[in-house]
């Protein structure tokens, strides 16, 4: 006899009370300093992916050893009603994502971890897991209309509510305890394209999501209520009209109002300012830029707002007339440090087009600008305000020109961390190359990625990098073998106050580095590791977390 879905929640619960998070995640925990938990994207509001457990360290980290490790469950036809499967959507077919080891199934985002449970999530999928011993609690199945599904970013959580995106542009309300769905809102006009992967951030009573879009609509951010699921404020990307403050960097309405700057990344907040940093996405058509004449502000932009009203600050454009998406979708890191000798507020941003930024986050001064690129060769010089002036013989031609980087980029979206104990900032880095070829000399037909080939031709070489943050020299680089695959980006990175520094390198080895100078210390072979390293503690014991497409991995001291 088979039991109902619900039969077996109640009996799993049961079975673990210490495991159902009773009193939730108070809005106000996220001020606190981060220590055993990681309960929000980066950990914490700093954007720094970086941990105060001192646990796992320089001197003991040859003895971490497997704690346990899950694969995931994907099927939501209740062949195996021991894990609870609750199923969302509005259509009665799903149009088939995922399944073990597809990209559907992968896991590239934060997790969260919040009394000794673990909040995971992919496209269309979601997931609550024992933090101490990997066993499944529920699995949420989102019926898909369809979409791109390029990844999830991972979930927020306020009180005992779970909120994540799913690609056909729906923000979906969990019951952290249960699965089961209390609610689900649109965010966007799926018909016009847009797809939806970013991992929502709560501050106080303001739920903030973004969505992504390849062809020619405008990008925003947008709060709304984590309660009822009402909007209460959204920012558009780009002006809508004539007047508009920044419409006199685009020739007309109709360019700007389907202009693209995206935000598909979540942010950093400062408690003090009230003030929420985040990175847009590139102007639209992507590289075939002659329909959009000028800087084409908001995008690949920089952006601070006042999280109360969705009011814009100030912004800081990384990449003016961007023509090769070399978007700022990165999460701002935020310090309090010196530079020139002073007391500074601080926003860091190591750019996916390789150039590193360094603002006084109060004011968006531009403070310093440095390549961390051997390669990048699209940007000619710097402007007044210390960005990156493309090159106009870097555009695509018809018979073709080699830029760097390709299109993935040096540095893609996967978290860059900052160590205090350092003041160093740490990040992956891949020398790419393409060949980009203008195959529409007529700019009226270019949509998205319309009117332009790209053939990516490989790379020089991957890397992870330390930056001082005050000079923008690289102290240290570890350099990965060319024999090493030559693929897209690599997965983030997680330091802490061990003095370590965990991430993948291109061969799909899980290490842990001496942050003083990059020496490997230990590492074990994963395969292909798909997300950021992040860690906590439970019971005196800390844990390393990594995924590895739809299968995760947690490591302790033996």
């Amino acid at each position: 006899m088979r039991c109902s879905t619900w039969v077996w929640t109640a009996l799993v619960l049961s079975l673990a009370p210490c495991l159902c998070p009773a009193r939730g995640l108070n809005a106000a925990d996220l001020y606190r300093a981060l220590a055993q938990d990681w309960p929000t994207y980066s950990g914490d509001y700093s954007g720094r992916h970086y941990s105060t457990l001192s646990q796992v360290n320089r001197a003991n980290v040859k003895h971490l050893s497997l704690a346990w490790v899950r694969r995931l469950p994907v099927s939501h036809d209740h062949v195996n009603d021991t894990v609870p499967t609750i199923v969302g959507g509005e259509v009665a077919n799903p149009v088939p994502f995922g399944g073990p080891g597809a990209d559907g199934a992968r896991v590239a985002g934060a997790i969260l971890e919040l009394h000794g449970i673990l909040y995971v999530s992919a496209p269309d999928h979601a997931w609550a897991v024992d933090a101490r011993t990997g066993r499944v609690l529920w699995h949420y199945f989102w019926k898909s209309k369809g979409g791109t599904h390029i990844g999830n970013r991972g979930m927020a959580m306020h009180g005992n509510r779970l909120y994540f995106e799913v690609p056909d542009d729906y923000l979906i309300a969990l019951d952290a305890a249960t699965g089961k769905e209390l609610w689900h809102t649109a965010i966007a006009d799926f018909d016009q394209q847009y797809f939806s992967t970013m991992a929502p951030v709560v501050v106080d009573n303001h739920l903030i999501i973004g969505t992504g879009n390849d062809m020619d609509a405008p990008g925003f951010l947008k709060s709304i209520d984590p309660i009822t699921g009402k909007d209460q404020w959204t920012w558009w990307s780009t002006p809508h009209n004539k007047g508009d403050p920044g419409s006199e960097t685009w020739p007309d309405e109709d360019s700007m109002r389907h202009g693209g700057g995206n935000v598909w990344i979540p942010g950093a907040f400062d408690p003090e300012t009230r003030l929420y940093y985040f990175g847009t996405g590139n102007p639209n058509p992507v590289m075939s830029a002659g329909s959009r004449v000028g800087d084409n502000l908001y995008t690949s932009s920089l952006v601070a707002l006042h999280v109360d009203t969705g009011k814009m600050a100030w912004y800081y454009q990384t990449a003016p007339h961007d023509t090769h998406d070399m978007d700022a979708a990165q999460t701002p890191i935020l310090i309090d440090g010196k530079f020139n000798g002073k007391p500074r507020k601080l926003l860091l941003n190591g750019n996916r087009h390789g150039y590193f930024f360094v603002l006084d986050r109060l004011t968006g001064e531009h403070l310093l600008t440095t390549p961390f690129s051997s390669s990048a060769n699209w940007a000619s010089g710097l402007n007044a305000r210390g960005a990156p002036i493309g090159d106009p013989k870097k555009d695509a031609q018809v018979g073709g020109v080699l830029v760097s980087p390709s299109d993935p980029g040096i540095a893609n979206w996967p978290p860059a961390t900052f160590s205090p104990r350092t003041g160093l900032y740490y990040l992956q880095a891949n020398e790419s190359y393409s060949e980009y070829y203008l195959t529409d000399t007529d700019p009226r037909n270019a949509q998205g990625f319309g009117g332009v080939q790209e053939d990516m031709l490989g790379s020089l070489g991957r890397s992870v990098k330390a930056i001082d943050y005050m000079t923008g020299k690289i102290v240290w680089q570890v350099d990965y073998p060319l024999s090493y695959a030559v693929g897209g980006g690599l997965p983030g990175l997680l330091s802490t106050a061990g003095d370590l520094l965990f991430g993948a390198d291109a061969a799909g080895n899980l290490v842990a580095r001496d942050v003083a100078n990059g020496r490997p210390l230990w590492h074990t072979m994963l395969g292909p590791v798909s997300n950021a390293p992040e860690t906590y503690e439970l019971d005196g014991r800390q844990y390393i977390l990594i995924a590895a497409t739809d299968t995760l991995y947690a490591f302790a001291l033996n």
